[in-house]
């Protein structure tokens, strides 16, 4: 927690400091919110303000922090499965990864070599999981699925 105590910087400059360094969340407290014993809760994600009674503040932070934690992650995951494609072969990896997506191709069909014609297009494998995710015991275990996409 930091209190922006800066009394020679307006208002709307000490927010919009706050917003560009990624503050999740910015409790806004004036003299009338004193005496009305409320604050102002800005939220990053999903947006907007909100008023919250002063004594509940403590109560309800972590679970506005948790909700956006969740939504946050929420929204990374569908991002990354609508722009991932499941592919078999060397070819469809590649169309697919130069597209601007990720290819998931089996670490079978791929192998080293195929790993070194990605170089080619500017490709590379950017990790390697077991089936169901999981980081893989081995490079050669079965079910093994590379992730392609393009290096920058």
């Amino acid at each position: 927690m930091h209190v922006d105590d800066r009394t020679d910087v307006p208002f709307g400059r000490r927010a919009v400091d706050w917003e560009l360094k990624g503050v999740p969340v910015r409790i806004e407290v004036g003299p009338r919110d004193l005496e009305n014993g409320t604050a102002m809760l800005a939220r990053r994600i999903p947006g907007g303000k909100e008023p919250i009674a002063l004594d509940a503040l403590v109560r309800l932070l972590p679970a506005v922090l948790e909700e956006d934690q969740a939504l946050l992650l929420a929204q990374s995951r569908e991002r990354r499965e609508s722009r991932t494609s499941d592919v078999s072969t060397f070819e469809e990896a590649v169309e697919a990864a130069t597209a601007g997506g990720w290819a998931r191709i089996p670490w079978a069909v791929l192998g080293e070599k195929g790993e070194v014609r990605l170089g080619e297009h500017a490709l590379t494998v950017r990790c390697l999981v077991s089936a169901d995710g999981a980081v893989p015991d081995a490079d050669d275990a079965p079910g093994n699925v590379a992730i392609v996409a393009r290096a920058y």
